[in-house]
């Protein structure tokens, strides 16, 4: 059942996304080569902690890290290692949930460091332009929810790229997962409710450079191309509202 939210419940989902916001847009000048993954995933947690908030993927589901922090070819669910030192020429995709007074906000962004070659910059760039196709496709008066799916999916494979279809966006805001499951592209498998004020979506484009393919890695967490070539993630969280579409984790 999708859970529509009370004005309230927004406001205070509002909050919780902007404090995300401020987080991602931080990390850009964090992120360098030399670090490690788990200094990036440290940072993210002192922040969060000391805006008096949660992290919300600790330990949901057994995760065990504050942030997603996936390099290169890995996808999603990257666990932060203080042995994975970024390099020059890396991507780096940071995906985090926050918890503030109940409030759940999620966001991802992919960063380049350093000399990234042109046609994984082209990639990250399609990644990003794929999110807010999506977003736009949602913004528009009588949309439906796999109006977002046809948007991402037109775009990613007009320029020479493929969607992952392993994983999809959802609704969030009072839990980090919640229905419906928000696509990348379109199935008649899946249910296409009209978008209507109260709802609050996680719109994540995951774009690989080769195949659609994904797998996991013995970690049981690690999501990677199955052809090792690079991929991208953007998210937002967004929420229709009685004045439209509002992107919640944008400053």
């Amino acid at each position: 059942m999708i859970h529509i939210k009370t004005e309230e419940q927004i406001n205070g989902i509002r909050l919780s996304c902007k404090l995300l916001a401020k987080l991602l847009n931080n990390l850009e000048g964090f992120i360098t080569a030399g670090i490690s993954t788990k200094d990036i995933d440290n940072y993210c947690y002192e922040y969060i902690k000391k805006n008096n908030a949660l992290p919300a993927l600790l330990n949901y589901e057994g995760f065990p890290n504050t942030a997603c922090v996936s390099i290169n070819d890995e996808l999603i669910h990257g666990i932060p290692r203080s042995k994975h030192i970024i390099q020059n020429g890396d991507i780096v995709s940071v995906d985090l949930c926050i918890n503030k007074d109940g409030f759940i906000s999620d966001s991802a962004k992919t960063y380049l460091v350093g000399n990234v070659p042109e046609d994984v910059k082209r990639l990250v760039k399609v990644t990003e332009e794929c999110l807010y196709k999506g977003i736009n496709a949602a913004s528009k008066n009588g949309a439906r929810l796999q109006d977002i799916g046809a948007a991402v999916s037109k775009h990613a494979e007009n320029n020479g790229f493929s969607v992952v279809r392993d994983y999809t966006g959802h609704g969030v805001g009072l839990r980090v997962h919640e229905e419906p499951s928000v696509l990348n592209f379109t199935s008649k498998r899946f249910p296409n409710p009209k978008l209507v004020k109260g709802m609050v979506l996680a719109i994540e484009p995951m774009i690989n450079m080769g195949s659609r393919g994904v797998t996991v890695l013995d970690d049981g967490w690690t999501v990677v191309t199955v052809d090792g070539k690079m991929c991208a993630h953007f998210e937002h969280t967004v929420a229709i509202t009685g004045k439209g579409l509002e992107i919640l984790t944008q400053l």
